[in-house]
């Protein structure tokens, strides 16, 4: 069992829901980074979303772009990546990591090579943005072969039958964009959250996360009472870089990751 599966059951379980940080590898350093996965975690994280610095990250808002030029200013790259992933299964083996970031990255590296790799660093599962479903078969072959589960994105515009077809290739779980636009975009609209959340589940068993749009507890514990998990990205990517920008300690930057996990957990009582 995979311990995205694994964490799932468990939260399932016990009622809770998942609460999923994202954060860009490398800001605002590559020596701070590892330090506030550990801190995430400690803050009440249950799986920590890694992002791949990109040069043209399309799907993502301003705060979570500039993210990206940050840490590409300290070269990060996939490979020194995975190092770090391997670095934090040396005091963590059990909470879930997914990379998230797009196609270039792993194709010049190979989808066999990459998904080998990144099994034995103790990555669990890849999020690819810019990879449509049609295109996944090789990666998902490859991935497969290491046990790591391919996550995709569904949106408020996503088809009855293409939600089907991604649920079919889906591992792990899926992730719900619960607006039209680029990351940090706009106000979350809860019935449309509901309704998409209600044609999704009608096609899978898969756990449910929603993301793009949770900037605190309140809209966390809106969005989690219809779903398996919450995604927050540019608020705390936001606060991170606030942080670092008025040399204060990044790692104080989580306490609105628990803040909301507080709030999370007094919806199960």
């Amino acid at each position: 069992m995979s311990r995205l599966t694994a964490k799932f059951d468990s939260l399932r379980a016990s009622g809770r829901k998942a609460l999923v940080p994202y954060i860009v590898a490398g800001d605002p350093d590559m020596e701070r980074t590892l330090p506030l996965m550990h801190k995430l975690v400690a803050q009440g994280s249950d799986i920590l979303e890694i992002g791949v610095p990109f040069s043209d990250p399309m799907a993502e808002g301003p705060v979570i772009q500039l993210a990206h030029e940050r840490a590409l200013v300290h070269a990060v790259s996939l490979s020194r990546i995975l190092e770090l992933v391997a670095e934090f299964r040396a005091q963590d083996q059990e909470t879930p990591i997914v990379l998230m970031g797009y196609a270039n990255p792993v194709e010049r590296m190979g989808y066999d090579q990459f998904s080998e790799r990144a099994g034995k660093a103790g990555v669990d599962g890849v999020l690819i943005v810019d990879m449509p479903p049609e295109e996944a078969d090789d990666l998902n072959q490859a991935l497969a072969k290491h046990e790591l589960d391919n996550i995709f994105l569904l949106a408020p515009t996503t088809t009855d039958e293409r939600i089907a077809k991604v649920a079919g290739l889906a591992g792990g779980y899926l992730y719900c964009v619960s607006l039209k636009g680029v990351t940090g975009a706009g106000n979350i609209d809860i019935a449309q959250v509901k309704q998409l959340m209600g044609r999704i589940q009608a096609h899978t068993n898969l756990p449910v996360t929603v993301g793009f749009g949770i900037k605190n507890a309140e809209t966390a514990t809106q969005v989690a009472a219809c779903c398996d998990g919450v995604v927050v990205g540019s608020a705390l990517v936001s606060a991170v870089a606030e942080a670092a920008v008025n040399g204060g300690d990044v790692l104080e930057a989580t306490t609105l990751i628990r803040d909301i996990r507080h709030a999370l957990d007094a919806l199960s009582g």
